[in-house]
């Protein structure tokens, strides 16, 4: 948090512009694989009602895989182009990652609280302050039909038009977001943080922003990003009181939280009735959604908050870890396969493709490695740590890096950017 600020418990949705949510868009994401889970890229019905989830999320879908099992990367890669002036600050956090719209642009936040839209050639299509907030946008962007949902550290969800990036509306939670949303059956769903420190889970109504629930249970500055499993039915959330707390689904009534030890602080993952997260104390855990139980926790050399990707084809874990190692992990034991060592701290989320494991270091670069050996296929270097979440998208990577150590020491050197790699000619 950034020092005290006026909020202290919930604020109510405010700010309410006229239109609401248009539905009836059901196109997928061009040229993206889809995610594993299933039904992560319908649209909205015959009768136009809204869409059951969303068309591009955070990880890829509800339960929050980042796997896409078709995609592929450049052999060889080149930067093709480099849009700069999204990240300008220190914050360690994981900044917020790109997301692709339904017909093939991205759309990607920054902690200069600025969301914009870009073409595949890098043109921009619009420009949206949405915060002056000093850490700006750490959240990744959910799209439903024609509206993006994103949060920030000032404490509001903001609705905006996918076309234009109007605001159509702000609901005004708490003191910070620095989770990405969920979205499911008409309902945004969000981790949001009071000073004191405490917080909540909040349900919001997505076409009016009105709150529908809310949980204040997970206390000292909830950052992590939710997952919902329909099948075990449960929402999961971490905290940085480090417990992963539990609801059911869709009734929302709390279940049981899982102690750590230490702050959880990045995004859940679900896959065959468990939950798999990170954790401050160290260690990745497994643990079951029925009841809470601990399935396995393996021991790492640092703070684990990366997110992990979950690979149901292969049945394997990949995550990173403050130890500055990638690890492949067998789902059913946590049993390690294989570990890539960075010369920097891992702290966003990997993305899984059909033969690579796409992954940002603080030492600069975003990796490409190979999912079977654990072996380098390439490196690309960015100017400052790369600590978002790759897209993959046509054979494409994007991807985001923060604000050189030259800017943020002297204001002398390059702001962090978005970078699309392509294959090299």
């Amino acid at each position: 948090m950034d020092g005290p600020l006026s909020r202290r418990a919930f604020l109510g949705a405010a700010g309410l512009a006229t239109a609401g949510v248009t539905a009836g868009c059901s196109s997928t994401i061009t040229g993206t694989a889809p995610p594993t889970e299933t039904g992560a890229a319908a649209g909205a019905d015959a009768a136009g009602s809204a869409p059951d989830v969303a068309q591009a999320t955070f990880r890829g879908g509800l339960q929050r895989h980042g796997v896409y099992p078709e995609a592929t990367i450049p052999e060889s890669p080149a930067v093709e182009w480099t849009r700069r002036g999204l990240n300008t600050g220190d914050h360690t956090a994981a900044k917020a990652s790109p997301v692709a719209t339904p017909d093939g642009d991205l759309v990607v936040p920054s902690d200069a609280g600025i969301v914009q839209r870009y073409t595949p050639a890098g043109d921009l299509v619009w420009s949206k302050r949405i915060t002056h907030a000093a850490r700006g946008i750490h959240g990744t962007p959910t799209i439903v039909d024609d509206t993006v949902y994103i949060g920030a550290y000032d404490g509001v969800l903001s609705a905006l038009d996918l076309a234009t990036g109007a605001r159509r509306w702000r609901a005004n939670l708490g003191d910070a977001i620095g989770s990405s949303p969920g979205y499911h059956d008409g309902v945004v769903y969000i981790a949001v943080e009071y000073y004191e420190p405490s917080g909540a889970m909040f349900g919001l109504d997505a076409a009016t922003g009105e709150v529908v629930w809310e949980d204040q249970r997970p206390t000292d500055h909830p950052h992590s990003t939710c997952a919902i499993d329909r099948e075990a039915g449960r929402l999961v959330v971490g905290s940085n009181d480090g417990r992963l707390y539990a609801w059911s689904y869709p009734d929302l009534e709390f279940q049981w939280s899982f102690p750590t030890g230490d702050a959880i602080k990045g995004p859940i993952a679900t896959y065959d009735g468990s939950a798999f997260f990170g954790s401050w104390s160290d260690s990745i855990y497994r643990v079951s959604l029925a009841d809470g139980e601990l399935e396995w926790a393996v021991e790492t050399g640092g703070y684990v908050m990366s997110g992990p990707s979950i690979e149901p084809e292969t049945e394997t874990v990949y995550i990173g870890s403050h130890d500055s190692n990638l690890y492949a992990l067998d789902v059913a034991t946590g049993t390690e396969q294989w570990r890539f060592e960075t010369d920097g701290w891992l702290i966003g989320c990997p993305t899984v493709t059909r033969d690579h494991v796409l992954v940002g270091s603080y030492d600069g670069f975003c990796y490409a490695v190979d999912k079977a050996t654990g072996e380098e296929t390439w490196r690309v270097a960015g100017v400052g740590r790369v600590t978002g979440t790759p897209l993959v998208l046509d054979g494409t990577v994007y991807f985001t890096d923060r604000a050189s150590a030259e800017y943020l020491d002297d204001g002398s050197g390059q702001t962090g950017g978005l970078y699309k790699v392509v294959a090299r000619e």
